[in-house]
C-alpha cells in the first residue's frame, strides 16, 4: 500500500478565481453586449450550482468509500509520484469523455446531465449548473475503472477537480478563437459553445473535457463555424427559472414516461434509449433532428445547383473561340 499524500480539493481553492472571472465577464458584457447575462438566468445558475455543491458533500463519501473498496481488487499498485499523476489526469479525461457521450445518449444519465445545458445563455455562471442528482444516475461508474487499474482514489478525486477547473473557462462568448496549435489539442471555449448549441449540425458533438483529441479521434469532433452562430439551451427549453424544475424536470418525464408505456421493452426503453426517443417514434431525436436538417441541406444544394447557369461549352473554349462580330 501506498503512502497516500494529503491532497487538498483544488476546487475549493479555485473558487475564488471563479468569482473575480464571473464579475469580469459581467463587466465586459456590459461593455459590449448586454444580452449575454440575464439576471434572472444568472441567478438559477447560481442557484443550481449551490445545490450542486450540496448534494456533492452528501454524496462524494459514499463514492469515495465504494472507490476504496474497488481498490482493494486493483490490478497494479501506482504511487504517487508526479508522472502518475499526469497520466492519471490523461486517462480521467478520457473517462469523462465516456462519461459525457453517455449522458447525451442515455436518457438516465442525461436526467441528470441537462441541467448543464438548461440555460439559453452562454457565460461563465453557466458552468456553474451542474448536476444535484449525479449518485441517482450512477454517472460515477466511469470513473471505477481507474480504481481497479490501480490509481488510489485520493489520486482520481484531485485530478478530477483540477478537469472541473479547467472546464470553467470554456463557457463564455468573450474569448472567440485560440492559436491553431491549442486549438487542435485541448478544448476552448469555440470548442465547447458548439457542444452548447442546439443547431442541428452541432447536436451531439464536442464531448471533451480537457482534450479535444478524444472527439477528433472518435468521430464527434465539429469546428464553430462563422457563418452559423450557436443557438444555446435545450432541443425543448425549460420556459421557467424555476431552480426545482430545472433539476428534476427529465427525472419526471422519465417517471410520466414509464408509468404510461404500454409494455416491458418501452418502458426499459424510456429509461436508457436516447432523449427525445418514444415507443411510437412520435418525437425527435437527436438523430431524427439530424436526418431532417441534412435533406433539407441536400434538398438545397441540389436546387442551387440547378440554378447554375449552363453552357455547351467551357469557359476556355469560348475565349478561344472565333469572334462573330461582322
Amino acid at each position: 500500500m501506498p503512502v497516500v499524500p494529503l491532497l487538498p480539493d483544488p476546487v475549493t481553492y479555485a473558487i475564488p478565481g471563479f468569482v473575480v472571472l464571473i464579475l469580469a465577464e459581467m463587466l465586459i458584457a456590459r461593455i459590449r453586449d448586454r444580452r449575454r447575462f440575464c439576471p434572472r438566468d444568472t441567478l438559477t445558475s447560481l442557484a443550481l450550482g449551490l445545490g450542486s455543491t450540496v448534494a456533492g458533500l452528501l454524496t462524494t463519501g459514499l463514492v469515495y468509500a465504494l472507490a476504496t473498496w474497488l481498490y482493494q481488487f486493483r490490478i497494479f499498485t501506482i504511487g504517487f509520484a508526479w508522472y502518475w499523476f499526469v497520466f492519471a489526469f490523461v486517462l480521467d479525461d478520457f473517462a469523462y469523455y465516456l462519461f459525457h457521450r453517455a449522458a447525451h445518449r442515455v436518457r438516465w444519465f442525461w436526467a441528470s446531465h441537462v441541467i448543464h445545458h438548461s440555460s439559453q445563455h452562454y457565460n461563465l455562471t453557466t458552468a456553474l449548473r451542474q448536476t444535484w442528482t449525479g449518485f441517482v444516475s450512477i454517472s460515477f461508474v466511469f470513473r471505477l475503472p481507474l480504481f481497479l487499474i490501480g490509481f488510489h482514489p485520493a489520486m482520481i478525486f484531485f485530478v478530477a477537480g483540477l478537469n472541473l477547473i479547467y472546464q470553467f473557462w470554456i463557457h463564455t462568448e468573450t474569448v472567440g478563437r485560440m492559436p491553431r496549435w491549442f486549438e487542435a489539442v485541448m478544448n476552448t471555449p469555440s470548442h465547447h459553445r458548439v457542444h452548447h448549441a442546439t443547431n442541428p449540425r452541432y447536436l451531439d458533438k464536442n464531448y471533451a473535457g480537457v482534450f479535444i483529441v478524444w472527439d477528433r479521434m472518435l468521430g464527434t469532433y465539429e469546428p464553430e463555424r462563422d457563418d452559423e452562430r450557436p443557438r444555446y439551451g435545450i432541443v425543448k427549453d425549460l420556459g421557467s427559472f424555476n431552480v426545482l424544475w430545472a433539476a428534476f424536470h427529465e427525472w419526471i418525464g422519465i417517471a410520466k414516461d414509464v408509468w404510461a408505456a404500454p409494455d416491458m421493452k418501452s418502458r426499459i426503453g424510456y429509461m436508457v434509449a436516447p432523449p427525445g426517443w418514444s415507443h411510437d417514434g412520435s418525437r425527435d431525436t437527436s438523430e431524427t433532428i439530424k436526418a431532417r436538417w441534412e435533406a433539407r441541406q441536400q434538398q438545397q444544394q441540389r436546387g442551387d445547383a440547378w440554378k447554375q447557369p449552363t453552357s455547351s461549352s467551357s469557359v476556355e473554349d469560348r475565349a478561344g473561340a472565333p469572334s462573330q462580330a461582322a
